[in-house]
Parts: C-alpha cells; sequence; structure tokens
C-alpha cells in the first residue's frame, strides 16, 4: 500500500482473490504466459549482449524491439500485448534493481543480481494486466484473448481496480490481485505514544506490557513435519533427465501446502497484533530493523521464524490506512544507549546480555525494553504525554 497522509489522501491497497480456472482458461493462460516468458528471455539476452557491449539497454528500447518480435513472429501476436509491455516494465525493474546491487558487491559477483532466464518447469505464471487489458461484467473478470475467470468473492471492491495480476503459486492454486485506489480512514486520536524493537526472544517488546508480541514459532511447531516431507522428496528425487514420479511430486506439493501454512499464520499473527496497537496509540516509534545481520549469526533460523520484517511491514500498512504518526528510527547503539539519562556504554552488549543497566544513572531494566524507550526519545515522543511530543507529521518518516 503507497503512503496515505492523516486528511484522507489516496493510497493503494492490494486485494486479492482466488479464481476459479476452466480447462479451456487453463490452457489459455499457460500459453499467454509462454509467450511472456520468451519476451522476457530475450530481454535478458538483449541486456547481456548490450552489457558486454557498453551499450544501454532500456525499456524504450526493448519496447522497439517487441514490436518487432510481434511482426516476425505470429505465434506471439496471437497473445496480448499488454501483458508482454508489463513484463518488460517488469523486467526493467528488476534489471535497474539488480544495478543498483551490483554496484554494492565485489567486482567478482557483478552478475549476482542480474536478472536470469525464466526457466518452463521452474518459474511459476504471473500476467500482469492494465486497465485496457481487463474488465469486470457480472462478477466475472475477462482478460486481453477472450480469457474469462470467475474469482471467489470473499468481499466487494471499494472502488475500480486500476490493474490485476493473475498469477499461480506453488500449489497450484491461481489468484487475482487487484490494485485499489483507497482513502485512509483515520481513527480517533490517543494522544498516546508507544516505542516498539524488535527481537529474537520476542517478536516486538514495547514499552506497553500489553502489548508486547511473543515468538509465535510457527515455523518450529511445523518443522517436524516439514522435514518428514523434504525426506520423502530426497529419496525420491529423480535423476538429471528423468520425469520425477508420482510420489515426488506428491511429497513435493505437501511440503509446499507447509510453506504456505505458515507463512499465512506468521501474516495473520502480524495483522492480529498490529491492529490494537496502531488502534490504541496515535505515535508509534518503531525499530528500522535490518535483519542482515542476524541472517549471518547463530540465531538465524530463529530470526527468520519470527519474521520480523513481514511483522514491521503489516504495522507500516496498518498505521498508514488508519493515519498513524509512524515513525521509523534507525537501529545504531539502540542497546548501547539508556532510555533515561541518554547515555552511552563504551562496550556493545553481547546478546546473551539480557539486562540493561546504565553507569551513568544506575538504572537497571530488561535490554529490549531499555531499547523500546531509546526508540521514543529518538524519534522526539514524550511517553509522559502528548502535550509535550512534537506535532503530527507524515504517516511513516525515518528518525535520526
Amino acid at each position: 500500500m503507497a503512503a496515505v497522509g492523516n486528511g484522507g489522501e489516496v493510497g493503494h491497497a492490494r486485494y486479492t482473490f482466488r479464481l476459479r480456472v476452466s480447462s479451456a482458461a487453463h490452457t489459455a493462460l499457460l500459453s499467454e504466459w509462454d509467450r511472456c516468458r520468451w519476451v522476457w528471455n530475450q530481454c535478458v539476452a538483449e541486456s547481456r549482449a548490450a552489457h558486454e557491449a557498453g551499450e544501454k539497454c532500456g525499456p524504450a528500447s526493448l519496447d522497439g524491439k517487441l514490436t518487432g518480435w510481434r511482426a516476425s513472429h505470429a505465434w506471439l501476436r496471437d497473445g496480448s500485448s499488454v501483458t508482454q509491455q508489463q513484463i518488460i516494465r517488469d523486467f526493467a525493474k528488476s534489471r535497474a534493481k539488480g544495478l543498483k546491487d551490483i554496484q554494492a558487491r565485489l567486482p567478482v559477483r557483478r552478475q549476482a543480481g542480474m536478472p536470469r532466464f525464466k526457466k518452463k518447469d521452474l518459474a511459476d505464471p504471473t500476467l500482469h494486466y492494465t486497465r485496457r487489458g481487463f474488465r469486470l461484467k457480472d462478477g466475472r473478470l475477462h482478460l486481453a484473448g477472450g480469457i474469462s475467470l470467475t474469482p471467489v468473492w470473499s468481499r466487494e471492491l471499494p472502488a475500480d481496480p486500476s490493474s490485476v495480476r493473475v498469477y499461480r503459486d506453488s500449489l497450484g492454486h491461481w489468484y487475482a490481485s487487484f490494485v485499489i485506489p483507497i482513502v485512509a480512514q483515520p481513527l480517533p486520536q490517543t494522544g498516546a505514544v508507544i516505542g516498539i524493537d524488535w527481537g529474537v526472544r520476542e517478536t516486538a517488546t514495547t514499552t506497553s506490557d500489553h502489548h508486547d508480541l511473543p515468538h509465535p514459532e510457527h515455523g518450529r511447531k511445523a518443522a517436524g513435519k516439514l522435514a518428514g516431507y523434504q525426506r520423502m522428496m530426497a529419496r525420491r528425487k529423480p535423476q538429471r533427465g528423468q520425469a520425477p514420479s508420482k510420489g515426488y511430486r506428491k511429497a513435493k506439493r505437501q511440503a509446499a501446502k507447509v510453506h504456505k501454512k505458515i507463512a499465512r499464520q506468521r501474516q495473520d499473527t502480524a495483522r492480529k497484533w498490529a491492529k490494537p496497537v496502531v488502534t490504541d496509540f496515535g505515535h508509534l516509534a518503531v525499530e528500522d530493523f535490518r535483519p542482515k545481520f542476524l541472517a549471518k549469526s547463530t540465531l538465524a533460523r530463529k530470526a527468520a521464524d519470527a519474521a520480523i520484517s513481514a511483522t514491521k511491514q503489516e504495522l507500516i500498512n496498518m498505521a498508514r490506512k488508519h493515519g498513524r504518526d509512524l515513525r521509523l528510527v534507525h537501529p545504531a547503539h539502540t542497546t548501547m544507549d539508556c532510555g533515561r539519562c541518554g547515555a552511552r556504554t563504551k562496550h556493545a552488549l553481547p546478546l546473551s546480555e539480557r539486562t540493561y543497566t546504565c553507569t551513568a544513572c544506575g538504572v537497571v531494566s530488561p535490554r529490549d525494553k531499555n531499547s523500546a524507550h531509546v526508540m521514543l526519545v529518538r524519534a522526539g515522543l514524550n511517553p509522559a504525554g502528548a502535550d509535550r511530543g512534537r506535532p503530527y507529521g507524515p504517516p511513516v518518516r525515518r528518525a535520526a
């Protein structure tokens, strides 16, 4: 969802629905995806050739090449030009992100972030349609090329969608994700403030004892079942060049179901926690968590199971939706500063040290609780009352 202001400014949100796909529509969607995948692979080849020649290869030049490709291939003209143009846009975004990553890496890893070829058996289909490539009529979704699908409407769309992405997940289920312009729904101002620190023992530690989020451990609870399916896959793994057996495909599907259930549990837990936090507090000071350092530590598995980044994103989306003042605080030295007097320890605390003791004022508090109070101080919010806090600002901004 895009950022929205406190005054009811227009933003965007995604509404996703399951699709009922007939056999004819299924064949048509896969054919459309084959054409788009071919266009993507051509873009990869053109981009690599231009990179080796020292030339630029932007979206405009690729659009011109698409015209030539469609003129020389009749089977490509049978598909929608909307999806083929959009996959070029997606390629351009992916390439721009890859070039940005390359600039921050060593020269020996220059190709690590560039787009790669999409293989038929590995890439899941995804088709992007703009407003001129689809329409909704009588509860059905009609796509360019005469493809008609039936969404399972679990709720009504609040406005006309501006685009839709039709995709298939790892279980073979088809979904339609609509982009809808929305208006913020401001909640009554409470004047209360809260500081939030992310961690591993508890996913979120706040300045309010009633709003802490304990580690749900969804991944650990399902680890045994997932390991069993993965062992079944290992025993039935086909040789190179051989088709996978029925038992291998069944085990792979069961493992995918477990992964998807865990992802949904994490999202549901994050949303159920973010809603009361946003409802009860009008100002939020949130640690701008960067999970890269935890991925290299011994706590990598537990940190990944906590899904801190996903929980943080759900909190940001909820704050934007309801017009709350959310301020992202840089995480540097937040475990070394005192939340009461602001003094900084001389040495960084190890992860095993869970109690913070200030050498200046002598305050003793749990390490994560102290960090949550540091968030309030750095964000300019006074936990004693809102009358001394800063005036309302944009829904999300970064604090030094």
